[in-house]
């Protein structure tokens, strides 16, 4: 987890807190749909447990912050741009809440969605 130390004490910030930040950021991207499960096994932990963000992996190894982020895409729009915007935005958020640097974000198309057009 992130820490940082004063004379006062220490703040932690949970993998779990720092996915939410990232889920937010992710839903108000520009072309994205949704986000989807790495795989079936994740699908299922994150059916049981209440406290895990669907599509979104956090790592911190050494006070390094890596995120993994699974997105489903609308068809007919750029891939690399909406990766790129959402892999942006991540960082920023992510950077902007927690006041630590953000070591590397990672986006996963995991699939394509058309939209109804009625």
């Amino acid at each position: 987890m992130p820490e940082q130390r004063q004379s006062l004490g220490g703040i932690e910030v949970s993998p779990a807190a720092i996915a939410s930040i990232a889920n937010e950021a992710v839903l108000n991207c520009y072309g994205v749909v949704g986000t989807a499960n790495k795989d079936l096994a994740t699908g299922i932990v994150n059916l049981l447990s209440p406290e895990s963000k669907r599509g979104i992996e956090v790592h911190v190894n050494d006070g390094q912050i890596a995120i993994d982020v699974y997105v489903i895409i609308e068809y007919g729009t750029r891939i690399i741009t909406v990766a790129r915007s959402v892999m942006n935005v991540v960082k920023f958020s992510v950077e902007r809440a927690l006041g630590i640097p953000v070591a590397e974000v990672n986006i996963h198309v995991e699939g394509l969605r058309v939209s109804n057009v009625d």
